[in-house]
């Protein structure tokens, strides 16, 4: 007897575009995310049940085009996949799993975040969603909203530093240092809102110590 597995009528990553081909409008939009990542990559270096997308594209349904967040975090799922990595977020092939944490970093191009993709996210069941506005603030706005979805509706979280308890980690924001650019930057921090070193402030501090210990670090 034949078996029907509608799943397999689906179209895969390989076939669906892999983004909704829109150009980021400034560099912020790929540098905070990708800070995110890079510091999400030292703290769970040992874990392999997480995924980390930035300007990807997310399928949950083969009849709608991809929604593109600036960022997400997907908790359940394999770190990687294939040799050359996912090319979209696709609900079927991630055993429905949908993201935990959605990210949008609001350019100088509005494009209904604080709207219309709540409401996407919502329908998704993205159970966090956070608005960051890196260089103005929009009226009655703060610089850093986090949302929690309740009952599907988005509830904005009090606080400077949001603890999400489902993921382990807070987000918030602060002055710092990446790639040589001095300014505000979102972080990672622990339950008691201890920041998360970055890979470069390891590196500087590892480098800072082989020094006090009198070792040349071109030696190594």
């Amino acid at each position: 007897m034949f078996n029907y597995n509608p799943l397999e009528c689906l179209p895969s990553s390989a076939e669906l575009p892999d983004s909704d081909d829109t150009p980021v409008d400034n560099e912020l939009q790929i540098l905070i995310p990708n800070l995110l990542l890079g510091i999400l990559a030292s703290i769970w270096q040992n874990r392999d049940d997480w995924f980390f997308g930035i300007n990807m594209g997310v399928y949950y349904t083969p009849s709608k085009k991809a929604i593109v967040p600036d960022g997400f975090l997907s908790l359940g799922v394999e770190r990687f996949v294939g040799e050359n990595g996912r090319s979209s977020y696709v609900f079927w092939e991630e055993e429905g799993i949908a993201p935990i944490l959605a990210l949008e970093v609001v350019s100088q191009t509005y494009n209904g975040e604080y709207e219309q993709k709540k409401i996407d996210y919502a329908e998704l069941g993205i159970l966090y969603y956070v608005i960051y506005a890196p260089m103005r603030l929009r009226r009655k706005r703060q610089r850093l909203e986090v949302y929690r979805l309740v009952d599907g509706q988005y509830i904005l979280q009090p606080g400077d530093k949001i603890w999400m308890p489902e993921i382990g980690l807070s987000i918030g924001r602060e002055q710092g240092t990446y790639q040589g650019r001095t300014r505000e930057w979102l972080y990672w921090y622990d339950e008691n809102g201890n920041r998360y070193q970055t890979p470069e402030e390891q590196l500087q501090n590892l480098l800072a110590r082989l020094q006090q210990q009198g070792i040349d670090p071109n030696t190594l």
